[in-house]
């Protein structure tokens, strides 16, 4: 006798005593995983449990489409269902939103027209590569259900990102991508056969009679191509109209059922030329095009896009009676205890409290040899636990995980557009307007001039002009460079980012933390009379504690001291009142010490009220390569700006081919020394980690903050390396380089294709075939262009 018994919420088998139930319609239920029971929650929290009794089949398994299966948008502004996907940003709320229905640049454009102008709207940045929206608004003016039914009214259909569902969207899509370029594909090769045998006369003398019966064959095999699979064009087109605007779409469309009008007209009246085989070529070839372009992009976004497929679903989370239960690793909160075994996924990031084990980061940073971390270190969700258990605190729900955050970040990327590309969606919006006043302009010259073919040339020059290439040729480098940066462990806050990197000349560097691994150790200790090495080691060792600086880690002692008053001054040092003295830490400058007086190596000053109380030589050696990273960008100008002393400073930039070494700077003197570098004419890129680099690094022209960086050095910079190595620099500025060219390449490509056929086209010399062929590989060169930056 079994003991399996269905699922309430899929109908799949589960274990009678399965461990997974909720109470649905007021009786317990039987579930049969962890993702049947979230969900089934999830709508009976949401008072939505009328579903169960009207539907009239199982749910998918661990579905939580809410939206789609009770049509309800207003579902979505509930609080406790935004937990997971909405983020606050000040006053400002924001979310990633998948969209479905995004064929090309011009619905981007669109969606971003329409949705700026809806009243309480901030912001809203479309990847049209990832089929994304990063929508930011004002929660007191508009709902989240309103910026749905916004882009619901000019044709989008959106839903909140979540990589599983954005997955199944793209699959959904690329399944129909092919059912309409297979049945276009099929019918334009029955229609060649009939029309080119008709064109060439292989079929010897034939009566007109058959010939008509030719033409009413090809009629009927191109009929479904027009109307099923050039829908995707007629639907572009249609959404921009009603949007008071001109698409891509729309010349494509007029050309298209202009030509099967006037084909269907010739058939019925026994009179005039057919295009039949030219309007199924150029519905395959535009949506082969398409679909390539469909591909390659899901090709370049997937490793962001989809990185939250590294999350495991469930997590072990130790309970505070010692047991193990397994849970939701969306459900962890901060503070709660999670057991990782060998050879699992970390499921969220925190701090380990027991265990030592080599973790496998590639997935965050592109470097596959394993880390090894220990009690103290931080970890990452996504990461692989390869060797031993680890008992882990956790820091932050996954909704604020790294891994999440990167996401976010790469979507809000696309929100800052390069010069190229804003005045490339400028151009092309004016371009198809000018497209279908040309395209007017020809018919009538040619029909004044008595010319038959009038309406046919009219159609060539639609056809042949339409600028696709152009809208692709920005969006689809962008996005294959952003794809390429992510494998290297590299992220962009802005993708202008990488325009502006390539007129960088000046390279301006921090030096701890950044040039060196931030593993100090204290190698000189001088006293003041009347204190002991003892005492004073004491005293600084019970400030450092209180510190975050990893200078901190060089003082250590089995016995600290009450600290109270602690205060910390960003690139300064730290005070605080200890055994009821008032204690000062830090530079020479901080401190009030004259260096010489005490120790003229010395970096570190200890002072008690005024004096000095002891003086310290802590030390820092370079990252591995960061000589070679340097004697990579010999051809900048290099300029290293440190806090630390001018005789530390020095001692590092003798080895190192740096032009330029200034010691003893404060955050201020660093930030006014970028300013003085501006303005001389120098574009510069500043790296930096720690939050006395903020003010530098938010004034520069580029910034950039190492994978060690404090949150505030991420928060102000451009771009962010995952990784505390800096030998993904050189490769940065290259692409950087490298992305120019091919946008470049691309548009001037674009738009020299469409200078030089436009004569030709409205000369008359074009016949509508040729132009579908142009057209097709016109934009099929841009995007293979633009996917050899993914190599």
């Amino acid at each position: 006798m079994s003991n399996n018994t269905p699922c309430y919420h899929c109908g799949l088998p589960a274990e009678k005593d399965s461990p997974y139930k909720a109470t649905v319609l007021g009786q317990p239920r039987v579930l049969c995983c962890l993702g049947c029971q979230s969900v089934a929650e999830a709508i009976v929290d949401n008072g939505l449990e009328n579903y169960y009794q009207f539907r009239t089949e199982p749910a998918a398994k661990g579905e939580s489409e809410i939206l789609e299966t009770l049509d309800k948008l207003a579902v979505y502004d509930d609080p406790a269902l935004q937990e997971d996907f909405v983020y606050q940003e000040g006053k400002h709320n924001q979310i990633q939103l998948t969209v479905e229905g995004i064929t090309c640049a011009a619905c981007g454009w669109l969606i971003e027209k329409q949705l700026s102008r809806v009243q309480g709207i901030s912001q809203v940045a479309v990847n049209v590569a990832e089929r994304r929206a990063m929508v930011t608004w004002e929660p007191d003016n508009i709902a989240l259900s309103g910026i749905l039914k916004a882009l619901k009214r000019i044709g989008y259909k959106a839903l909140p990102f979540q990589p599983d569902q954005h997955e199944a969207s793209y699959l959904t899509e690329q399944k129909q991508f092919l059912k309409k370029v297979g049945l276009a594909g099929l019918m334009t090769m029955q229609v060649m056969m009939l029309m080119t045998g008709l064109y060439f006369d292989l079929f010897g003398s034939i009566e007109a009679e058959t010939r008509q019966y030719f033409y009413w064959v090809a009629l009927v095999l191109t009929t479904p191509v027009v109307l099923y699979s050039g829908s995707t064009f007629y639907l572009g087109a249609i959404k921009a109209i009603s949007a008071r605007t001109v698409n891509m779409d729309v010349p494509v469309t007029i050309a298209i059922f202009g030509t099967y009008i006037a084909g269907l007209k010739a058939t019925l009246l026994q009179t005039g030329e057919v295009y039949f085989e030219s309007i199924c070529m150029f519905i395959f070839l535009l949506l082969l095009s398409r679909y390539l372009e469909h591909r390659s992009r899901h090709q370049a976004t997937q490793i962001s896009a989809n990185m939250m497929q590294y999350i495991p679903v469930t997590a072990h989370r130790l309970e505070p009676n010692g047991q193990l239960s397994d849970c939701l690793a969306k459900h962890l909160q901060t503070d709660d205890t999670v057991i990782v075994k060998s050879g699992e996924t970390i499921p969220v990031d925190g701090e380990i409290l027991e265990g030592v084990s080599a973790i496998d980061e590639s997935m965050l940073t592109g470097e596959f040899e394993p880390v090894t971390k220990q009690a103290g270190h931080v970890v990452y969700g996504g990461t692989v636990n390869q060797q031993s258990t680890l008992t882990i605190k956790v820091k932050q729900p996954l909704k604020h995980a790294l891994v999440n955050q990167i996401i976010r970040l790469q979507s809000s990327a696309m929100a800052n557009k390069p010069k190229v590309a804003q005045m490339a969606d400028t151009f092309s919006s004016y371009f198809v307007s000018a497209v279908l006043v040309i395209s007017a302009a020809t018919f009538a010259f040619w029909y004044w001039q008595g010319n038959e073919d009038a309406f046919w040339i009219a159609i060539a020059v639609l056809v042949a002009t339409c600028p696709c290439a152009l809208g692709l040729a920005t969006p689809s480098a962008l996005t294959c460079a952003m794809a390429r940066l992510n494998k290297q462990g590299v992220l962009l806050k802005r993708a202008d980012a990488l325009e502006q990197l390539t007129t960088i000349d000046t390279i301006a560097l921090d030096k701890t933390g950044t040039l060196t691994a931030g593993q100090f150790s204290l190698q000189q200790v001088h006293v003041a009379n009347g204190y002991t090495e003892e005492q004073v080691l004491q005293v600084a060792a019970s400030l450092e504690s209180r510190s975050e600086h990893p200078i901190s880690k060089a003082f250590t002692h089995d016995n600290l001291l009450n600290v109270s008053e602690f205060e910390v001054t960003a690139g300064g040092g730290i005070s605080g009142v200890v055994s009821g003295q008032q204690w000062c830490m830090g530079s020479a400058s901080f401190t009030g010490v004259s260096p010489n007086s005490i120790a003229p190596n010395a970096n570190v000053f200890l002072t008690n009220g005024d004096h000095c109380v002891a003086a310290f030589l802590v030390s820092d050696s370079l990252k591995p390569d960061t000589a070679a990273t340097l004697e990579a960008l010999a051809d900048k100008q290099i300029v290293l700006l440190s806090g630390d002393n001018q005789h530390n400073v020095d001692a590092i930039a003798q080895t190192l081919p740096i032009q330029q070494a200034l010691g003893g700077l404060t955050p201020e003197q660093k930030y006014q020394h970028v300013q003085a570098l501006q303005a001389k004419g120098h574009k510069v890129l500043m790296l930096g980690d720690g939050i006395n680099d903020a003010p530098v690094l938010a004034s520069a022209d580029v910034s950039l903050a190492v994978g060690n960086a404090t949150d505030v050095a991420r928060n102000a910079a451009d771009v962010v390396l995952l990784s505390e190595s800096l030998s993904t620099v050189p490769p940065l500025l290259k692409l950087a380089q490298q992305t120019r060219t091919k946008i470049r390449q691309n548009i001037l490509w674009a738009v020299g294709y469409n200078l030089l056929i436009l004569p030709f086209a409205v000369s008359g010399l074009l016949l509508p075939w040729m132009a579908v062929i142009g057209m097709s590989l016109s934009s099929i060169i841009v995007v293979t262009n633009s996917t050899r930056l993914l190599k």
